[in-house]
């Protein structure tokens, strides 16, 4: 085939020009991302060669080598790994990535610093551009594994790029670079000398699995028998190949274990926790697992990519195997190493195998115990912790009900007692008043929107402290009512509220009944009137300022609730509602009172002024009105009458 010349795309182009010129501020980082590529060729050939016989790769000596040559300023990478084909280069290669460019350049302008961007370069598998930082030109030749032709990418990042077929491609991929001069005051090193290849190799690829090979330089290997120079050099290893996790704690650094993070994870900062777990007897295996500092911008959005690698007796097995760690756990990175799984193994066995399931159950139980841990031993990372990822562990509250204690148990919530600090269960029971049965919550759009709830009137007289719940997802599991140290979560719009000591309910019960039958008249009427649209009217013992407010019964499904199934497709028969009426506000003292002396006459308008009070209650919780240009016209006229 003939040398085919391409232009890149716009986005390419802006992106390859802010590649070479603002993202990386350390120039290193190249040499990486180029290595990193490589192994994971490797692993995808070793993996391939399992399940497919008739592939016919040599598999016996997967590995990578780095070539320099001072004399002409190059450097080439190169594996023997399951290379590209044709149309893989120019999906892959020459598009860059060609899906989310544009979110990605957009995402990168908004980045506030560079180590943000920089860790935007993996989650877009852009970083093979990062050569063009060091490279004035950059050479891919690569031949897939079972395929008889290979092909050829040149470019020298300046808008456009060639690309050709060639017959003589050994299996997998290099990348041959022609370096620009040295430069220390851009931070260009000489990447074509070998002690730089080492210090790079040693920082940040010493965990790969697969040997990078260099062959050293002549000065370092003559024959000191004859003087030549010329005798056969024989490649060094780089790269000391030891798997972190089968390693002692105590022979690994953090550095070491914060670089086998970032690979995993393509993320530019260091974790913020470091799981380890053995486990021994029947069924052996062992796990390095990494909390990340900070929630990826995709960790809610459908297709996210979980990062758990499996291994089987450190062969590469799965990239992002799900049945490892339950979805409201997807953040977790890391790797777990097995020794009694089966190589050819699919996502649909691991689905049913037993051994997984165990695994599935024993990372979790770790992870959950770890964050616990880290609330008692350092609660600023807890905190960071919390904020970036509590609203996905959450999600566990619905689904993991064998871990729900201990999902509460690292749990914190907004609360009343202090606007800025949340606090956990056990710090509210800790704090509950002298008869206070319940832990009591209100779920809603905002703080700000909770706090200025009807609902929250008689908690606030009383001085009962209320969790502030304002995730979707709070809306959900709070449906369960969930208990926590013996006491039920109770919502605070729900089913009566019974405040106070035992000799202030008796009190309270008291003049209770005593205001039952003062306004049993006017309570059965306006239940009539609006049977409609509520299930019951009644008197409150929650509002002390409100005239009204809506709630629902105890076990009935919130409004907020209902619009959410609906919005998902799911039909939920409508729920009425109850009206509560605050006895001692002019405005029901006063209806009372016209009730008692109007009755139900024609045209007292006193129909219209219960349907105000209960549109005014459902406004109060944020409730959207049924007819609201009704509400609208009811309220110009009683305020034209006032004037």
């Amino acid at each position: 085939m003939p040398t085919e010349t391409f232009e890149f795309q716009v986005e390419a182009r802006q992106l390859l020009h802010m590649m070479i010129h603002s993202i990386y501020s350390n120039k290193d980082v190249f040499l990486r991302e180029l290595v990193s590529n490589a192994s994971d060729a490797l692993d995808k050939l070793r993996l391939e060669a399992l399940r497919d016989d008739s592939l016919g790769a040599d598999v016996s000596d997967l590995h990578i080598d780095i070539e320099t040559d001072k004399q002409a300023r190059t450097l080439t990478v190169r594996d023997n790994g399951i290379g590209m084909s044709h149309d893989e280069v120019v999906q892959l290669i020459g598009t860059i990535a060609n899906s989310g460019t544009a979110k990605f350049l957009r995402e990168l302008k908004e980045a506030e610093d560079s180590a943000a961007a920089e860790g935007l370069i993996g989650q877009f598998g852009v970083g093979f551009y990062s050569s063009f930082m060091v490279a004035d030109e950059v050479t891919l030749l690569t031949r897939r594994a079972g395929e008889s032709r290979g092909t050829r990418w040149t470019s020298t990042g300046e808008g456009t790029y060639t690309i050709e077929s060639v017959d003589d491609a050994p299996q997998g991929t290099s990348v041959a670079l022609r370096l620009k001069p040295e430069d220390a005051d851009d931070q260009l090193h000489d990447y074509a000398s070998p002690w730089k290849i080492r210090e790079i190799v040693k920082r940040y690829s010493d965990f790969i699995t697969w040997p990078i090979r260099m062959v050293p330089e002549a000065a370092d290997t003559a024959d000191a028998a004859d003087g030549s120079e010329d005798a056969p050099r024989e490649p060094e290893t780089l790269n000391s190949m030891k798997a972190l996790w089968a390693r002692s704690r105590d022979e690994v650094s953090d550095d070491e274990y914060h670089e086998l993070y970032k690979h995993i994870s393509h993320d530019w900062m260091a974790p913020l926790e470091t799981v380890r777990l053995q486990a021994e007897g029947t069924f052996e295996y062992q796990a390095l697992l990494f909390i990340p500092s900070h929630a990826p911008h995709d960790l809610f959005m459908q297709g996210y990519r979980r990062g758990i690698q499996l291994y089987v007796k450190r062969v590469f097995i799965m990239d992002d195997c799900e049945a490892l760690m339950p979805p409201y756990l997807r953040f977790v990175k890391g790797v777990v190493d097995a020794q009694d799984l089966s190589l050819n193994v699919s996502r649909e066995i691991l689905q049913q195998d037993r051994q997984i399931q165990m695994m599935h159950r024993r990372l979790a139980k770790k992870v959950l115990s770890t964050v616990k841990d880290m609330m008692s031993a350092d609660p600023d990372r807890y905190a960071t912790f919390w904020r970036e990822f509590g609203r996905v562990v959450k999600e566990g509250l619905l689904s993991d009900f064998e871990n729900r204690d201990a999902i509460l148990k690292i749990a914190s919530f907004a609360t009343t007692h202090d606007k800025d600090e949340p606090t956990t269960l056990q710090q509210y029971v800790e704090r509950m008043k002298e008869g206070q049965e319940h832990i009591y919550f209100l779920a809603g759009e905002s703080r700000q929107a909770i706090e200025n709830s009807p609902h929250m009137e008689a908690f606030r007289d009383k001085g009962v402290e209320v969790l502030l719940l304002t995730d979707p997802v709070d809306e959900v599991w709070v449906e369960a009512e969930p208990e926590f140290d013996g006491r039920k979560l109770r919502s605070v719009a729900k089913g009566e509220v019974d405040l106070g000591t035992e000799d202030e309910k008796k009190e309270a019960a008291t003049e209770r009944e005593s205001r039952q039958q003062e306004y049993a008249d006017l309570l059965s009427w306006m239940s009539k009137q609006l049977g409609e649209t509520v299930k019951e009217v009644r008197l409150s013992s929650r509002l002390t300022v409100s005239p009204a407010c809506i709630v629902s019964d105890t076990h009935d499904v919130t409004p907020a609730l209902e619009n959410m199934y609906r919005a998902m497709g799911q039909p939920v028969p409508h729920v009425k509602r109850i009206l509560e009426l605050n006895p001692g506000h002019p405005l029901v003292s006063g209806l009372n009172r016209a009730h008692g002396e109007l009755g139900e006459q024609d045209g007292t308008g006193l129909e219209e002024t219960a349907e105000l009070l209960h549109d005014l209650a459902l406004l109060a919780e944020g409730g959207e009105l049924g007819d609201p240009s009704r509400f609208v016209r009811l309220m110009a006229d009683r305020l034209e009458r006032t004037l």
